[in-house]
């Protein structure tokens, strides 16, 4: 499944980076243009992050048999689902609203918008693999633990490439969105 997916794991270009050098990360907090609409993006950014880490973490704790069968299913259900559905919505939204915006306010947005559609797409793919691989996994656990732990093995490397995908993505759509957001003042 994976093998046939094309992830980027380059950087963002430097041309398409150009107004992060007037804007580093470590200024935005305390820069007078930074709202709490940026805020919150950004924190939905950190959920998602921190979402994909526990489900690759819980993964591998049940692997290892550090994790109970039933808490692995439960917590794969719930985490799981809350990612995959975030996220959809997260990139529905940017996709309709966020970036045109983006792109009314400064040409140089759109530069990066290809790739960072095309990290959508990518994304897309990988939480289908990923949902039915958990959905799997979720019902072995009561009809074949044995099965289960194959499929959970199967889960792993995906639940890897979801954190992955999702550093390179956010890291580089933040960094190109913010310093526009900061630098026209926008989402105030």
């Amino acid at each position: 499944m994976l093998a046939d997916l094309d992830i980027r794991t380059e950087a963002m270009p430097a041309e398409m980076r150009l107004l992060l050098d007037d804007y580093p990360r470590d200024s935005w907090e305390d820069h007078p243009g930074f709202h709490e609409k940026t805020r919150n993006w950004l924190g939905a950014h950190r959920s998602f992050r921190r979402l994909a880490d526990l489900v690759r973490g819980d993964t591998e704790d049940y692997l290892d048999r550090k994790l109970d069968p039933d808490d692995f299913a439960e917590r794969l259900s719930w985490l799981g689902n809350v990612l995959v559905g975030n996220l959809h919505g997260h990139h529905h939204w940017e996709d309709r609203s966020y970036f045109p915006e983006l792109s009314a306010a400064d040409p140089r947005f759109d530069a990066g918008l290809g790739i960072l559609e095309q990290d959508h797409a990518v994304l897309d793919g990988v939480l289908h693999g990923f949902s039915g691989t958990a959905n799997r996994a979720i019902k072995l656990v009561q009809l074949d633990e044995a099965q289960a732990r194959e499929e959970a093995g199967r889960l792993q490397p995906v639940a890897e490439t979801i954190e992955k995908l999702l550093d390179r993505h956010l890291g580089d759509e933040e960094d190109l969105a913010v310093p526009i957001i900061l630098h026209h003042r926008l989402r105030g």
